[in-house]
């Protein structure tokens, strides 16, 4: 193999690892969710922060440091994020403090502006007959990581004390971060254009105050005063963030670009797509670790369950050439159209077929075929449609559409549950009615990403992502 070869392989492996990493933020406190109350001697309402916090930190973080990764460098923006989740890890895993514990999380959640600007330096660096299949492995991770960290979160905090967890962040942020500096090179393409403070403060404060009554509402209540206001503040927000983007000359988001038809109807796509794909996160290892007395629970253990639905994201990942193949072939509009619906084919056969883990096995890597072939189109479609100067931020924006579906899936599919209970042993639980209904609008979900890709204009695809693995 040639030395130009090697290297760009060794910067798939180490910007793809460092996805991981970014996305297993995500799930690293899963296991612990039950017992955080007891832990950081909190109410459960205020332990849910630490989780809430990251997704909030992930959402607003990752189109700014698109963004800044287009101004000053990716590489650099990288090193920064990993920066971050190093300090958040050693923050969480030195204090039994609520806030600190917050604060810690938040940190962490800045790790996920790397899987964009990973996605962009690939198509700087990497060779055109290499670009496709590297950007599928990329975009997989957002998917991969939180699947397969799930079990080994669990299996840590079951076996070691919690503080472990965040210290095994902190060791494998420093460690990518060596790598990164060791074989991953600074992009040149830069974009000569002053950094949009006002516009970023003003997108940060737009999407905390969409997404607090959207991950929150359940708690505080849907037509509760908290709940009201902050979506009434997002609109306000967010429309005269949108107006102030548009006059400036060199904006956080091109919103002309944005509403492009091809990347108008991509990131729509990817909203449902995310929000199908939460449903199975949030769902399946309740369905795992119910009681048998239920009547549908399997009465697994956290690290049964975990470990159980791991094919899910290694499937997703073991598509990730197939994908590439997929776009170079017939483009990536008709490849996010199939993967959105083999998701959706995936909620209908757990519809049908749920009395077993082997079922619902079959079903994840189902779902989770769908999900990594979709995720590796979407950014395909967006870098065909977009210059080359903005294709980091354009990807991070992307990427918050994604967050976006996931984080109201979490809140429609928790009310769904909520609402459609039975009783066993004095305990309210959800129904297997209630499982079934939160599988039939995920596959809806996910049929109306068919159908949002379908209106995407046929293009040909961009020379650089046809390359195959």
């Amino acid at each position: 193999m040639s030395e130009t070869g090697r290297s760009g392989r060794a910067i798939v492996v180490v910007l793809a690892s460092c996805g991981l990493v970014a996305s297993f933020m995500q799930t690293l406190v899963v296991p612990l969710i039950p017992v955080f109350p007891r832990l950081l001697n909190a109410s459960a309402a205020d332990a849910s922060w630490v989780v809430t916090v990251t997704l909030l930190a992930a959402s607003v973080i990752t189109p700014v440091s698109g963004r800044l990764g287009d101004l000053y460098g990716k590489r650099r923006m990288i090193l920064v994020s990993l920066a971050l989740l190093i300090a958040g890890s050693v923050v969480s895993a030195t204090t039994g403090a609520l806030a600190f514990q917050i604060l810690g999380r938040g940190l962490q959640g800045c790790a996920m502006g790397v899987i964009p600007l990973g996605i962009s330096i690939m198509r700087d660096e990497l060779p055109a007959e290499r670009v496709g299949g590297a950007i599928s492995l990329m975009s997989a991770t957002l998917g991969v990581g939180g699947a397969i960290g799930l079990p080994v979160a669990a299996i840590v905090a079951e076996n070691a004390d919690w503080h472990v967890l965040f210290w095994m962040a902190a060791g494998l942020g420093l460690f990518f971060a060596l790598l990164i500096v060791r074989f991953v090179p600074e992009s040149p393409l830069r974009t000569p254009a002053p950094f949009d403070y006002f516009g970023a403060f003003g997108l940060a404060a737009g999407l905390v105050c969409l997404l607090l009554p959207v991950v929150k509402g359940a708690t505080w209540g849907w037509t509760s005063t908290p709940t009201l206001g902050f979506a009434a503040a997002a609109v306000v927000v967010l429309l005269a963030w949108a107006a102030y983007q548009l006059r400036r000359r060199d904006p956080l988001v091109d919103l002309r670009v944005s509403a492009r038809r091809p990347v108008l109807f991509t990131n729509l796509a990817s909203i449902m797509v995310g929000f199908s794909m939460y449903a199975m996160a949030l769902s399946f290892p309740q369905l795992l670790q119910a009681s048998a007395s239920t009547g549908y629970g399997l009465g697994q253990t956290m690290v049964q369950s975990g470990l159980t639905l791991a094919p899910n994201g290694l499937v997703m990942m073991l598509l990730s050439p197939v994908s590439a193949r997929l776009i170079a072939r017939f483009g990536p509009r008709p490849t996010l159209m199939t993967g959105a619906l083999v998701i959706s084919l995936g909620y209908v056969f757990a519809i049908a077929l749920m009395d077993n883990a082997v079922e619902l096995i079959t079903a994840s890597v189902i779902i989770g075929a769908g999900v990594g072939i979709a995720y590796a189109a979407m950014p395909a479609l967006i870098m065909g449609s977009v210059p080359v100067t903005e294709t980091a931020s354009a990807n991070g924006l992307n990427s918050l559409m994604r967050s976006v579906g996931t984080a109201v899936s979490s809140a429609v599919m928790a009310a769904m549950l909520a609402q459609l209970t039975i009783t066993v042993g004095g305990l309210t639980v959800p129904s297997l009615f209630g499982f079934r209904a939160t599988f039939a609008v995920a596959a809806c979900a996910a049929l109306a990403g068919v159908l949002l890709a379908g209106l995407v204009p046929r293009s040909k695809v961009a020379p650089e992502l046809v390359g195959a693995v």
